[in-house]
């Protein structure tokens, strides 16, 4: 069975983790499903988080907006508050490379992991992000006994400064290096916050 979360090998890693405890199995195994479906309907993502954050478009396999749960081969368009990227379109983008729910060990885990790529909406061939395509995002719901948690692991974080833009490389330092001291995690923590919130 895959790992969801990659080895952190180089760069920068964040994690975000937010946790909900339930007296009975009944209630967890509701609550799980609850959580399950916050974290896969990524179009209501800035709702969920309750806190000022970006923009997270779902985007078919041909990078069209969809209404529906995220799936493989899917593409997230980003949108950051401040400026975005000429290689973008002004988004950054990732593609979903893996998405799972696993059972091992008396817990179940709904995972799905993204990764930088290219802007499928532009004929430009380089990564529209501001991490370089080492990087990965895996956004989990786990349960295990009456606890549910919602999750982000950040793995392997480097600004991506190699691309033919100058402007976008000064952008992509900048925010890159904001996400490395922990600009980013009042975001993701927002946002286990809310699939994990009871009420």
């Amino acid at each position: 069975m895959e790992n969801a979360v990659p080895s952190q090998e180089s760069g920068s890693e964040m994690n975000a983790v937010q946790e909900a405890k339930f007296n009975t199995a009944e209630e967890a195994n509701a609550f799980y499903e609850v959580a399950k479906q916050r974290l896969l309907n990524v179009n209501k993502w800035d709702e969920v988080a309750k806190v000022p954050s970006s923009t997270f478009i779902l985007c078919g396999p041909s990078g069209e907006s969809v209404e529906r749960n995220v799936q493989l081969g899917d593409f997230l368009k980003i949108d950051i508050p401040g400026p975005g990227t000429s290689t973008g379109d002004g988004y950054d983008w990732v593609k979903v490379e893996f998405i799972e729910e696993q059972h091992e060990g008396g817990a179940t885990t709904m995972s799905f992991r993204v990764r930088p790529t290219d802007n499928t909406q532009s004929p430009e061939q380089a990564v529209a992000h501001f991490f370089d395509d080492a990087a990965t995002s895996t956004f989990q719901v786990k349960k295990i006994g009456n606890v549910i948690t919602a999750e982000v692991h950040g793995r392997n974080e480097t600004p991506n400064t190699h691309t033919d833009h100058v402007l976008d490389n000064i952008r992509n330092t900048m925010v890159g290096l904001g996400a490395k001291i922990g600009a980013s995690y009042p975001q993701w923590k927002g946002l286990v916050a809310g699939i994990a919130a009871v009420d």
